[in-house]
């Protein structure tokens, strides 16, 4: 096997066969498909029998129990035999051609490839994003070159499906003391010793379902919490390097704290369970924005994205409509960057 495509799956049964419908179509004599299902309760088991007596080269390993995220890839690597391993999501979709064009890419012999995305709303039906990364052409970063990459690279490695790398190398570098992190490619990825060769795919190859990710609902802690913390533990990168993928400490930002309470994701119960304790630096109006009015603020954001139309404006109008506490002021707003007000 040459190629691995590696998913960790928990309760998708309602989007994991459309998932496997984009991997399916591509799978050649030396790339197979492993599925690793944590304890799922849904329907998800019964797709994977579909799949697995459809396609011959489909690995099912159901799991006796839910490990989190990041052990189930770790195990879907184990599972594997390819001689790389993709570490696809189980909700976004491979476009036509997306497996050739990784297979070509290594030919180059590569530690590590970086497939570049397009974001993409829940029904994939509205493109949010035509590129997540800003590149023109496929690059190519060497050993010496590991805080460029990390510098082109590593905000969006939050997205796992963008990662394929050759399973030797995953097997040889820590990978435990990534679980729970939620990113566990992104630790093995920049870790110490930097990694000989690794190889950025411009062209995207993934369709990204924005607004999906199974911790969307711990947002907030996720952001303010375990990125950062992950991010910051790299000190073998400057500290403007990681200042440009995340502050240190985001909940001292104002403007991030009203970005959470916007949507919902910041209010009385994660100030007390997050910030109250002073254990992780935050704005003096922490505890206020907390109680306001989250239909309010909710509003008063999308007038913002609205003035500024920056890049992010179109990405931020969608979360602010989609929010529980979504305003008929955001629902105006959505309309004026044309999609529904219900997306």
């Amino acid at each position: 096997m040459r190629l691995s495509v590696c998913i960790a799956t928990f309760n998708r049964a309602d989007f994991i066969a459309q998932t496997l419908d984009s991997i399916a179509a591509q799978l050649t004599p030396d790339v197979e498909l492993v599925v690793v299902d944590g304890a799922s309760t849904d329907a998800t088991a019964q797709v994977m029998a579909d799949y697995a007596a459809r396609h011959p080269q489909v690995v099912y390993q159901r799991e006796t129990k839910n490990c989190g995220v990041d052990e189930d890839f770790d195990k879907a690597v184990r599972y594997a035999s390819g001689e790389y391993c993709w570490l696809m999501s189980d909700d976004d979709i491979l476009v036509p051609g997306a497996i050739s064009t990784v297979l070509r890419c290594l030919s180059d012999d590569p530690d590590v490839v970086v497939a570049n995305a397009e974001v993409r709303s829940k029904d994939l039906g509205l493109l949010l994003k035509p590129s997540q990364l800003e590149m023109e052409s496929d690059r190519t970063f060497t050993a010496h070159e590991c805080e460029a990459l990390f510098s082109a690279t590593a905000s969006y490695l939050t997205f796992i499906g963008a990662v394929v790398m050759r399973r030797s190398t995953w097997l040889a570098r820590e990978r435990t003391p990534y679980f729970g992190s939620l990113f566990i490619h992104f630790g093995v990825i920049f870790q110490p010793p930097a990694l000989p060769r690794a190889k950025v795919i411009a062209r995207p190859l993934v369709q990204i379902r924005y607004g999906n990710a199974m911790w969307t609902a711990r947002g907030f802690e996720v952001w303010v919490d375990k990125w950062p913390s992950l991010v910051w533990s790299f000190g073998q990168f400057s500290a403007s390097a990681r200042t440009a993928i995340t502050a240190r400490h985001p909940a001292e930002s104002l403007k991030t704290l009203l970005h959470y309470r916007a949507i919902g994701a910041y209010g009385p119960s994660e100030y007390l369970s997050l910030l109250a304790d002073g254990k992780r630096p935050h704005h003096p109006w922490s505890r206020l924005i907390a109680a306001l009015p989250a239909r309010g603020v909710n509003g008063a954001v999308a007038l913002y994205c609205l003035a500024t139309r920056n890049s992010g404006a179109r990405m931020m109008v969608y979360d602010l409509v989609r929010a529980r506490c979504a305003s008929s002021v955001a629902r105006w707003v959505a309309r004026r960057f044309r999609f529904p007000g219900n997306a």
